[in-house]
């Protein structure tokens, strides 16, 4: 991706820094930094994961917003095949897939619950607007053919390599969509009335937002493992969304 690339880094607290730095080095990433407090992680030198301890930290409660996944963007299908052979091979927690008509995708969880998604874009020119609004929706993914395709499985995810989109749970979706839309972001495609998608430059989307953990759901708290911060190179100004999300110009 070039440097108009609107998102940077994401960051997660979490609570045994050891035991999930260990698991994203097995994953793919590539270690950039480690301290006592912090580890980040990335592809090719560019950090796109920042891993921080949260001493005396608890779980997220059930009903409150925070992650739903977040999201590595790999730039071609046959990467994306060649990571599809690799999860197979090591047995990766692979939690689900899925063909999203715009993109390609593979779901995992780390070991302390965050979501991620691994994913490759079809085409801008085969994405369809059936109604004025892009068509995102779920279908089988054809695992065959994407394994056919795949280049050789490598054991760190290649330069290029970006975070993609955040999705997140929230509390209110229209209090979020123009929360987000004040940045510049607008709304692309929504599933019923509980999920909805929204990007800059016309991507499918740089955020989901969902009401999956409920209508009013509690914001995140400083203490509870799971997303603290991302990071927005277009952001000026510092500042936090409706749902305690940091959101900064670096992470």
């Amino acid at each position: 991706m070039g440097s108009d690339w609107p998102l940077g880094a994401v960051e997660l607290k979490v609570l045994d820094l050891d035991r999930e730095a260990a698991f994203y080095d097995t994953f793919g990433l590539q270690r950039i930094v480690r301290d006592e407090q912090h580890a980040d992680f990335g592809a090719d030198g560019s950090t796109l994961l920042r891993l921080t301890a949260l001493p005396g930290g608890r779980e997220r409660p059930p009903h409150t917003a925070g992650l739903f996944h977040f999201a590595i963007l790999v730039p071609t299908e046959e990467e994306l095949g060649g990571f599809l052979q690799r999860t197979l091979e090591e047995r990766l927690p692979l939690t689900g897939t899925a063909d999203h008509f715009v993109s390609q995708a593979l779901y995992f969880d780390d070991p302390e619950g965050n979501g991620i998604e691994v994913y490759a874009d079809r085409p801008r020119s085969e994405w369809q607007y059936p109604d004025g609004r892009l068509n995102i929706g779920t279908d089988h993914l054809d695992f065959e053919r994407l394994l056919r395709v795949a280049s050789p499985a490598q054991p760190k995810f290649s330069a290029g390599t970006v975070l993609g989109h955040m999705h997140l749970n929230v509390a209110d979706l229209d209090v979020s969509q123009a929360f987000y839309e004040s940045l510049g972001m607008e709304l692309m495609a929504q599933a019923g009335h509980v999920m909805r998608f929204m990007s800059w430059d016309g991507y499918h989307h740089h955020l989901g937002i969902n009401l999956l953990e409920g209508r009013g759901a509690a914001p995140v708290q400083k203490d509870v493992r799971g997303v603290r911060a991302f990071e927005i190179r277009r952001l000026g100004d510092e500042m936090t969304d409706p749902n305690g999300i940091l959101l900064s110009s670096q992470v």
